[in-house]
């Protein structure tokens, strides 16, 4: 599980370095404008394609099906499986999109109600030029299952570098050439040039491993119907978690410039690390539960086994994470953010919103990794029934704290943002403890030991402390902070892990072995 994960997290923190990158260079040029709230919102409403049809949701219920087949007595029915998904993806995004296209003017009256204007019409077409990629992006979901499948991970888990780069690229040649309004068009273009680059680079490997190709949807196949069986309950707990997205967007489009902006920005922060610790370890996990997967006690305790760990590796990270956000979030929105447009105002205020994310981002990774078992187990009901459930609690406690609340306590309307992602948290909370309990029934009591936790946050706030005090001490700079920032965090994460050493968490006593021998 080790070297799998470590594929998968070293793929997605090279795409996220790019997508950390990719949005320091959009901060340059956009700050918090009303153009940066333009393209955040515009790029929310065609990315409804591929958070519905993409990773998450074709991994859940493909990968389980299809690694079963890929013994040699089967391949050619693996092969079948793969070609009819592909073929079923393609028809149905192609018939979104056009539908996208034409509807985009009635979308926006739905997701950001609270644009007018200059406002709304550049949303329009930004919308309209961002649908064909998004729909590219599902293909390319399709292209991340098949090398999944094959423990492939690498390759999957970079091809996003190629979609950031184009857009680097497009920010770079013409930001000094175009105003904002402009120049979020030409983005807009440059991301669907990146889209199909994504595919490009993934497409060598997946036709070796593909090795007969058909056009053909194959819905008379029993293997196929699985998969599209299972397939629904996904798509829609994965809609009804998207609605929540498209609620947080209606409720900002109400609050003053810069709130979409700045939640954006904060909402890259705050899924590198879900990305990088919880992502990784799920995705690489998936195949592996799912294979091994079947009656008795021996698998149950087996599977038992394998999450217990993954959750101690993620819990490991994420901790850390969690503390760095509340303790030091203007520290690193500084560092990735602070130029141009973006100033030091700006940073503090990203500060806060991920304050608010750090809240629910220990519950929120874990439970993915939870999901995942319950995948392999080939149940993709019982995640969609908590997802409601979390998504209509962030949907009344996202309104509450975002509107009526600042206007109740004589604060800026603006701050309204944190109350967002803080609500947002808070549901994440039910959304683990119900995924947790339900699973007990299946295979037994899993989950962290409380002692484990215990040790992990007093390590974070020995780092946290360590921080502040260097903070402090270097008189921290309005301007080009990273410098300072590099030192204040690499002194939080060598205190963090030299304190959990000393209370003897077997994961930083690993670590630091293998840190040892690679020395």
């Amino acid at each position: 599980m080790s070297r799998h994960s470590a594929l998968v997290a070293s793929g997605i923190f090279l795409s996220r370095v790019a997508g950390l990158l990719r949005e320091s260079v959009f901060a340059h040029y956009f700050g918090s404008s009303d153009a940066a709230d333009v393209f955040r919102a515009a790029f929310r409403i065609p990315n409804l394609l591929q958070n519905l049809f993409g990773e998450g949701a074709l991994s859940a219920s493909f990968i389980p099906v299809y690694v079963k087949l890929l013994d040699p007595e089967s391949r050619d029915e693996a092969d079948r499986l793969a070609s009819a998904i592909f073929c079923l993806l393609a028809l149905v995004v192609s018939c979104l999109v056009l539908v996208g296209v034409f509807a985009t003017p009635y979308l926006i009256d739905v997701i950001a109600p609270g644009f007018s204007g200059a406002k709304r019409d550049l949303t329009i077409s930004l919308v309209r030029i961002l649908f064909p990629g998004a729909g590219l992006l599902v293909l390319s979901a399709w292209c991340l299952g098949i090398l999944n499948s094959h423990r492939r991970f690498f390759v999957s888990y970079t091809a996003p570098v190629a979609w950031n780069l184009a857009m680097i690229a497009t920010l770079i040649g013409l930001g000094r050439q175009l105003t904002p309004f402009p120049l979020a068009k030409a983005l807009a273009w440059g991301s669907v040039v990146g889209s199909a680059l994504q595919i490009g680079v993934q497409v060598p490997q997946v036709a070796r491993l593909v090795r007969s190709f058909k056009v053909g949807l194959g819905l008379a196949t029993q293997s196929v119907r699985i998969v599209v069986r299972n397939f629904i309950p996904v798509l829609i707990s994965r809609g009804v978690v998207q609605i929540s997205a498209y609620v947080d967007t209606l409720i900002a489009s109400f609050l003053p410039t810069g709130a979409l902006a700045g939640i954006g920005y904060a909402q890259i922060l705050y899924t590198l690390p879900v990305s990088l610790f919880g992502m990784s370890v799920s995705a690489a996990e998936l195949p592996a539960l799912s294979a091994a997967t079947g009656p008795g006690e021996g698998s149950a305790a087996y599977l038992r086994l394998r999450l217990d760990s993954g959750l101690r590796q993620i819990a490991f990270f994420i901790v850390p994470c969690a503390m760095a956000f509340l303790a030091l979030g203007d520290v690193i929105a500084g560092a990735i953010y602070q130029t141009g447009r973006f100033t030091h105002h700006d940073a503090t205020y990203v500060w806060a919103i991920l304050a608010g994310s750090a809240v629910g981002l220990l519950a929120g990774t874990l439970g993915r990794l939870y999901a995942s078992m319950y995948y392999a187990l080939r149940d993709t009901r019982t995640p969609l029934y908590y997802a409601v459930l979390r998504v209509a609690l962030t949907a009344v406690l996202g309104y509450i704290c975002a509107l009526p609340l600042p206007r109740l306590l004589g604060i800026d309307a603006r701050w309204g943002a944190v109350g967002l992602t803080g609500s947002a948290g808070i549901a994440a909370w039910l959304e683990f403890a119900l995924l947790r309990h339900s699973l007990k029934v299946r295979i037994g009591t899993t989950g962290l030991a409380a002692t484990f936790v215990l040790k992990l946050w007093v390590a974070a706030a020995a780092g946290a402390g360590a921080g502040w005090a260097a903070k402090l001490s270097l008189s921290w700079p309005s301007h080009h902070p990273i410098g300072p920032a590099a030192v204040v965090l690499c002194l939080y994460c060598l205190v963090y892990f030299a304190v959990a050493s000393a209370l003897r968490v077997p994961e930083a006593a690993a670590l630091l072995q293998r840190v040892r021998k690679m020395v």
